[in-house]
């Protein structure tokens, strides 16, 4: 049974015909790269490697015109040893270092710390890895992957508490190697620093948190730091916002750092930070004042309310008690007063004194009450003993007038007499 050809294999056939007649008329090498669709029989692999622009094995090559990327790859590992520094016994390598901040997540006052996600660029040079120069070629940017076949410098972050990398949807890094054999690596990272804090004057504070860059076994007589754009290299992005700070700006420092291991050269970048008061202003200062001045409500209430009197006092003592619980539970335990401490202590003192304010008044009602009693008590027991001082006297005077007269007078003359005398 005779089976007519197809049209795709024809087709198939007359390039590579054409492909073939190319090469032989034509003074240098000609790559023919052949896309062959999926309803062809022809199989990619079966193509000769010399047409494929691949290597002998059948592998194929990533070309840039009659360049083959993959082959200028491929020589940079004869006899490259990544475990080695570039210049290993002369110059130590000079690693610049450039920033660019995208956000700012956190900035904790329990942990003394904040999180940051930011881009983070190396720059150095490996005279092993140089190329020749090509019209239209003077880099090669390779992915993730090629990073662990070369040196690269061991930085870290010397305040740093937690680090990752990102990785979706795949390491979110590329290394760009230039024919001078310099190298740009590029790490997007988001990093948890320690940050010391001075809380001495919350919520009217400041804060100034850096990040500390150092090699961790290289000492300066073999790598050493720079800031690699002078006073630009390090850049926050205008969309850097917090709730409850604000970025006043940064600064850029080098450092010498003198360990017993050696010294090593440290970079460090410094971000200071302002408070916003809106919160606080509206949470506690606001709050706390009202509270205050309900309590003086109990001053214009009748000394005899003692329920009202007693309830708003209390009621308000510990809603002040309530307030300074939850403003201080949100803070690390220090051991110095600060400035929101000054004030709710006052806000408590005055509340607390109008209570005992009442407690006074009362107090002293009752006293002066009791003392009115006593002497009310006293001048009542005065005149009855005056009222039976003033009889005893009237009877004795009767008993002598009666023993004077003699007892032969009648009773109304010796009244008479008692009256005259």
């Amino acid at each position: 049974m005779m089976v007519s050809p197809r049209i795709e294999d024809t087709f198939v056939k007359v390039i590579f015909g054409w492909g073939i007649l190319a090469a032989m008329f034509t003074s240098g090498p000609v790559k023919v790269n052949v896309f062959v669709g999926a309803n062809s029989k022809t199989n990619s692999t079966s193509n000769p490697w010399w047409l494929s622009g691949g290597t002998s094995n059948n592998e194929p090559a990533a070309g840039f015109g009659d360049v083959n990327i993959s082959a200028i790859l491929n020589s940079f590992q004869m006899g490259y040893d990544k475990r080695v520094r570039p210049n290993y016994g002369g110059q130590a390598v000079t690693v610049g270092v450039t920033m660019f901040v995208l956000s700012i997540s956190e900035l904790s006052e329990v942990g003394m710390d904040f999180t940051l996600d930011m881009y983070f660029r190396q720059f150095w040079q490996d005279p092993r890895l140089s190329f020749e120069r090509r019209p239209g070629l003077d880099k090669l940017v390779v992915g993730a992957e090629y990073i662990k076949l070369i040196w690269v410098p061991d930085t870290f972050f010397v305040n740093e508490k937690t680090a990752y990398f990102h990785d979706a949807t795949t390491d979110n890094q590329f290394v760009r190697i230039f024919h001078t054999g310099d190298i740009l690596r590029s790490i997007r990272l988001t990093i948890t620093a320690s940050c010391p804090m001075d809380l001495q004057y919350f919520p009217m504070d400041s804060q100034l948190c850096y990040i500390e860059i150092e090699s961790f076994g290289y000492t300066m007589s073999d790598i050493r730091y720079k800031w690699n754009d002078g006073l630009n290299s390090v850049q926050v992005s205008g969309d850097v916002s917090l709730p409850q700070f604000k970025v006043l700006g940064h600064r850029q420092k080098t450092i010498e750092a003198s360990l017993s291991t050696g010294n090593y050269s440290r970079l460090a970048c410094e971000i200071q930070f302002v408070r916003s008061m809106g919160y606080y202003l509206i949470q506690i200062y606001i709050p706390s004042s009202l509270i205050v001045v309900i309590s003086w409500v109990s001053f214009w209430l009748n000394r005899g309310a003692t329920p009202a009197r007693v309830g708003l006092g209390v009621t308000t003592v510990l809603t002040m008690t309530t307030l300074i619980s939850s403003t201080n539970s949100a803070l690390p335990k220090i051991s110095y007063v600060k400035s929101i401490d000054v004030y709710l202590a006052a806000c408590f003192f005055m509340v607390f004194a109008s209570l005992l304010e009442y407690a006074s008044v009362g107090y002293m009602a009752k006293r002066i009450q009791m003392r009115k009693n006593r002497f009310l008590a006293i001048q009542k027991m005065a005149e009855q003993k005056k009222n039976e001082a003033l009889h005893a006297s009237n009877a004795n005077i009767n008993d002598a007038t009666n023993l004077d007269l003699g007892p032969g007078l009648p009773k109304q003359t010796v009244s008479l007499f008692c009256t005259l005398g």
